[in-house]
């Protein structure tokens, strides 16, 4: 397929003119790499972590804890200018997942129905993006038999708008990334998926995770390289990326926990307690559904988790993007149990990872339709750390995904201001995720 052809292509499918010139950027970086060597496979990625990190990959229940890293700890800087400037192309990589030959892969990334586990692919890009921060991070005077004085942490994935295409299972995936935008402390990093079919890479996903750098022993934040633009399109995808820091930062500040709804979401959710209201005695204030809708909580989904070290990154956490598929299956399960068919995931907005997980805890996680429109079902899945002996709780994730249904679904009511408040939001995102399908 001509490069015409794929920007066209890529603007029927929704992407906009900012997302076009980071992909062809990646395409035509990914095209001097395949000339030059082969592309390794994720595998080799991971190996390449645990070198840089220099970490233990087996585990130890007698010393779960890390060892002190002190003697890394001189070689992070006091200000980022002592750090040299990096560009995109510095930190660009890209990289196969072999499902036409890695059998044992293909069995984990496959679905009854002979599709692809969304979830999988979740694990595998965050993967990927902590070795696109890690390949950004640039240190003139670290050894070069020393591991990296750094620890990234996933803080935030957005973003994640999935196409039309449907991955199939035995064939191989090619996934790039870079960072696309860098702060003080973090980095964004931008990662594709892509799929070959009938001669053209069909693209099947692109996310942005925000990681944060840690220093060695991960008590403090470390300062990372500075990024400059190597020509006009890379300045345009710094810009990008600022626009995505600064509307992060105006969502948050106009956050339901800071402001009341606006006059707008309250009128909308007045009419909603109305509309349930009982007519034949409504001093009595018994609320009764209309038809073809259902209580809020009637849609909610529960699952306890006993997390095995199997699952831990290399810091001895459990890995984020374990917890990531664990709440994106649960959504679908309960999209498809409030739909009544196997739902579509089109977009996942604002993972948040708010504490680390401890390996041995006990994840609960809840999922709830939040908000519905025609076909489409917004679904928020909340995980938290139960704690037997004292039976308290700490809320470590929250996730959303818009997920759309073959045919209309029942509408979900509210039944008290909590759940009100949910809905609002649900609606929020609902509205953020169409703009970025359609636009």
């Amino acid at each position: 397929m001509s490069l015409t052809l794929l920007v066209r292509s890529l603007k029927c499918s929704g992407w906009n003119q900012a997302r076009i010139s980071s992909y062809k950027l990646c395409l035509s970086k990914m095209s001097t790499q395949v000339e030059s060597e082969p592309l390794p496979t994720i595998h080799e990625i991971r190996t390449r972590i645990v070198k840089l990190m220099g970490a233990n990959v087996s585990y130890d229940p007698k010393n779960i804890h890390l060892a002190k890293r002190d003697n890394l700890l001189k070689y992070l800087p006091r200000s980022q200018d002592e750090l040299p400037v990096r560009t995109m192309q510095d930190s660009f990589e890209a990289a196969i997942i072999p499902l036409s030959q890695d059998l044992d892969l293909r069995d984990k990334m496959v679905t009854v129905q002979g599709a692809v586990r969304l979830g999988r692919f979740m694990e595998i890009m965050d993967l990927f993006a902590v070795y696109i921060a890690l390949k950004h991070l640039k240190l003139p005077n670290l050894p070069a038999d020393l591991p990296t004085p750094y620890v990234i942490v996933t803080v935030l994935v957005d973003d994640v708008t999935f196409t039309s295409y449907k991955a199939k299972p035995d064939k191989d995936i090619r996934i790039s990334g870079q960072t696309t935008f860098v702060g003080k402390t973090s980095m964004e990093i931008s990662v594709w998926l892509e799929q070959l079919s009938d001669g053209a890479w069909e693209k099947i996903t692109k996310a942005v995770f925000v990681m944060v750098a840690r220093n060695s022993n991960n008590t403090a934040s470390a300062l990372v390289n500075k990024i400059e633009p190597g020509n006009e399109r890379e300045k345009h995808i710094l810009a990008t990326g600022l626009e995505r820091t600064n509307m992060r930062k105006k969502e948050s500040s106009e956050s339901l926990l800071v402001h009341p709804p606006s006059t707008f979401e309250q009128q909308m959710i007045h009419k909603v307690f109305l509309d349930t209201i009982d007519k034949s005695n409504p001093l009595l204030g018994r609320r009764i559904l209309p038809p073809y809708h259902v209580w809020m909580e009637a849609t909610r989904q529960n699952s306890v988790i006993h997390l095995h070290p199997e699952e831990r990154n290399l810091h001895n956490k459990i890995f984020g993007g374990f917890l990531m598929r664990q709440a994106l299956e649960l959504a679908w399960l309960c999209g498809y149990m409030h739909s009544k068919q196997k739902p579509k995931l089109w977009h996942i907005n604002d993972v948040s990872f708010k504490q680390p997980v401890e390996v041995g805890s006990l994840l609960r996680m809840t999922s709830e339709v939040v908000y519905t429109e025609k076909t489409f079902m917004q679904v928020c899945v909340n995980a938290d750390v139960y704690h037997p002996p004292t039976k308290t709780t700490t809320e470590t994730n929250s996730f959303h995904y818009t997920l759309e249904s073959l045919e209309d679904v029942e509408k979900v009511i509210p039944r008290s201001y909590h759940e009100a408040m949910m809905y609002i939001d649900g609606k929020r995102r609902y509205d953020r995720a169409m703009r970025l399908i359609t636009e």
